[in-house]
């Protein structure tokens, strides 16, 4: 490999990195949604089978699967969930990597998921499936973002600490 080849091989290898956390972080989010959208069924007698029929409504999916809805449903959340967590990862890369001191990153995930809540719930969903906000009150989804921002800050940290360990290492060698 020549000293040409070494930035871009840098380059990559961060890309990959930074796709692979943000796939964790979003299952991650993903799955801290489903569970807190169980547990609501689970406390009011809802049934969560219909928002997972209601996901498939809500993108126009009916037609892949028409035996499955719910499975349907569960998969196409799972699969915007880590699409959300690799833009999360891609942007979050870029905010810290430049304002190290004035951005933090739980604040930062459960503003972004706030944010994508209102969004979804008062710009795209009223149009494309309005049926689909009837589905659980908006401080159920709500929350449900803010955990999926919660879930997401945490798996960030958890993933990049043995990155920050090795770094703190190079920077200050233990003394004997």
């Amino acid at each position: 490999m020549n000293a040409v080849d070494q930035p871009h091989n840098n380059q990559l290898s961060r890309a990959l990195e930074t796709l692979r956390q943000g796939a964790i972080t979003g299952a991650a989010g993903g799955l801290a949604e489903i569970a807190w959208v169980t547990l609501y069924a689970a406390a009011t007698g809802a049934n969560p089978a219909a928002l997972a029929r209601g996901v498939t409504t809500a993108t126009g999916m009916n037609a892949l699967l028409p035996a499955d809805p719910i499975a349907l449903g569960v998969t196409v959340h799972m699969a915007i969930a880590v699409t959300l967590g690799i833009t999360l990862s891609f942007v979050w890369q870029a905010l810290s990597s430049r304002h190290t001191q004035t951005i933090s990153l739980f604040p930062f995930t459960v503003a972004a998921l706030a944010g994508v809540w209102a969004i979804n719930f008062f710009v795209v969903l009223p149009i494309v499936s309005p049926a689909f906000i009837q589905l659980v009150p908006y401080s159920v989804s709500l929350i449900s973002k803010l955990l999926f921002g919660l879930a997401a800050a945490s798996v960030f940290r958890q993933l990049a600490a043995p990155a920050l360990n090795i770094q703190r290492a190079r920077i200050s060698p233990r003394l004997p």
